[in-house]
């Protein structure tokens, strides 16, 4: 089954509701989305990269580091009760207003953009 933002910012919510800490602080988060940006940096550097893993290091896969980045996202916005939904659809259309003829269009060139 397909999750909507929703659902998945329901789901996150029951599952920290579950703890006595609950989430954490604005700060402390924003120090989480480094951390996790950093392990999925780490793994994009090994997958397409010139910096080969150690063979000391374990398997981890660039799905599950998007993973990591996604809850803690989620976390982050349901502490601060933002609608990611809303915060999405708020990010496209600037995207559709600003920035709608930044980029070459495939119709309109041979290539998607330079």
């Amino acid at each position: 089954m397909k999750k909507t933002m929703d659902m998945m910012q329901q789901e996150v919510d029951a599952y920290i509701g579950q703890f006595k800490e609950g989430y954490f602080s604005p700060l402390a988060m924003t120090a989480r989305l480094t951390e996790e940006l950093g392990e999925l940096a780490r793994e994009v550097n090994h997958t397409y990269g010139e910096k080969p893993k150690k063979n000391s290091e374990k398997e981890q896969k660039i799905e599950e580091e998007l993973g990591d980045l996604l809850f803690v996202t989620i976390c982050f916005a349901n502490s601060l009760n933002i609608d990611l939904e809303q915060s999405f659809n708020t990010v496209m259309e600037k995207f559709a207003t600003r920035d709608r003829d930044r980029w070459t269009r495939i119709d309109e060139g041979e290539s998607t953009h330079e």
